[in-house]
């Protein structure tokens, strides 16, 4: 990830939450929160009620390469925890790369309006 980090620290997750801003659909909650920074910071949360270890760090995984490889289209300044919900357990990448792109969307000021074509909601 070029432009983010990664969000570690419990306090920080904490802070997001607090915040209350989020957005879901079916694979994924979207929490954000303004950091005042430059870059953003993108904490992934999955909980065993997605499945085991090996379950959960493939949804993990999957969510994170869909972040990197749409990194450019965010705006800097956020602090962003996604946190995967049980049906995502079952998702291929295709499905958790427009879940993440949808919550972004659903978030106006997350993600950069590009002109000309782009993927419909």
């Amino acid at each position: 990830m070029k432009f983010s980090e990664s969000l570690k620290s419990n306090r920080d997750f904490k802070n997001v939450y607090r915040q209350r801003k989020s957005y879901a659909n079916r694979y994924l909650v979207m929490y954000v929160s303004e950091n005042g920074l430059d870059k953003n910071r993108l904490g992934i949360s999955v909980s065993r009620k997605v499945g085991n270890s090996v379950v959960r760090h493939r949804v993990t995984r999957l969510i994170r390469e869909s972040y990197r490889l749409h990194e450019d289209l965010f705006q800097s300044g956020f602090d962003i925890v996604v946190v995967a919900r049980a049906s995502a357990k079952d998702a291929k990448y295709a499905e958790i790369e427009g879940a993440l792109l949808h919550v972004s969307r659903l978030h106006g000021s997350l993600i950069h309006q590009r002109s000309g074509n782009h993927a419909p909601d």
